[in-house]
């Protein structure tokens, strides 16, 4: 079979402003603050309570390698991005938890992931939905603190933890489909659409070096994806990274979630790679009005971001870039 292609109308724009040429376009961050030093955590919120013990799993490791310049094998210690599963488990007070779902990700900030997992794929809406949420050892031996558990407020309703419709995503890529298609239309409580955001392009041109220089992580190793929230101004407001690009923007909308900034109106999320439909989707739930990106969007990314009424930027890289929908917000 041939390759098939969708083709469509795209806006392309030039800015003329030089681009960063760093490692080529693959953006990360550590996945803290813009700074690279993490902040004092806001306090949370009066119905959310979040904690966790000391020791947890650290976001890079070492293993040993050979490099071959010139013909030398060199031998040496080389650091990478960290990746273990994360089980997510949920129940209301006074009932046991059930795995809900597992990701493969990143570790560090585990609870901002999960509460941005379950804000965006409907299970919860506000941070009020949310009683406790504890990174937990669970049964492995030694203990991984791999587990969070989240206690649902008694109103919400628990999701269906039937095994056989348990989410299961991968470093690569999250859940999607059909099904979350209809899931959008139905469970966001958000309009993006009716937004009045607009952004000069001269001010997108800044986000990608602007997130490259917070990317201590990705300096170190090279392999971690990263989701910041900026301004409508171009600042950075958060940033978090994950070798799975979803879990780096749940990581982000969880963080907004537990301060109280969703809906997150009037920001851009701008995040390392491609803009697939899953991205857009929790774009979507979360309020966003643009998605930016270094690299391509998916067919069913630009499908989906035109019939919510989100502007969607790919290969922003420099001074250029491609507007696939909402190209009224881009200002000359």
């Amino acid at each position: 079979m041939g390759r098939v292609t969708d083709r469509r109308a795209v806006v392309h724009i030039d800015t003329g402003v030089p681009g960063d040429a760093r490692r080529g376009t693959q953006i990360a961050a550590r996945g803290s603050h813009p700074s690279g030093t993490a902040p004092t955590p806001a306090a949370p919120t009066a119905s959310t309570r979040t904690s966790a013990p000391p020791a947890v799993p650290t976001q890079t490791s070492t293993a040993p390698t050979a490099t071959v310049p010139n013909a030398t094998v060199v031998r040496r210690m080389d650091t990478l991005a960290g990746e273990e599963p994360l089980e997510i488990r949920v129940g209301r007070p006074g009932e046991p938890r059930r795995p809900l779902a597992v990701t493969m990700r990143t570790p560090g900030d585990d609870l901002d992931l999960a509460l941005g997992f379950l804000f965006t794929e409907g299970v919860t809406t506000s941070a009020h939905d949310v009683v406790t949420a504890q990174l937990c050892a669970g049964t492995d031996t030694p203990n991984t603190y791999n587990v969070v558990d989240v206690t649902l407020a008694p109103h919400v309703q628990p999701p269906d933890t039937d095994v056989s419709r348990n989410f299961y995503t991968t470093s690569s890529c999250g859940v999607c489909g059909k099904a979350s298609i209809d899931s959008v239309r139905t469970r966001s409580s958000y309009a993006p659409g009716a937004d009045a955001l607009t952004v000069p392009a001269a001010t997108l041109a800044e986000l990608p070096p602007r997130l490259r220089a917070a990317q201590k992580a990705f300096d170190l190793t090279g392999g971690l994806h990263a989701a910041g929230l900026f301004t409508g101004g171009g600042d950075l407001v958060c940033v978090r990274e994950d070798v799975g690009r979803h879990n780096a923007v749940d990581k982000a909308v969880g963080w907004a979630l537990r301060n109280g900034r969703i809906p997150l109106g009037g920001h851009i999320l701008m995040v390392s790679g491609r803009a697939s439909f899953e991205l857009v989707q929790k774009a979507v739930m979360a309020g966003i009005p643009m998605l930016a990106a270094v690299s391509a969007p998916s067919s069913l990314a630009v499908d989906l971001a035109e019939e919510a009424g989100i502007t969607l930027v790919g290969f922003l890289r420099g001074a250029t870039m491609n507007v696939y929908a909402g190209a009224d917000r881009i200002a000359a």
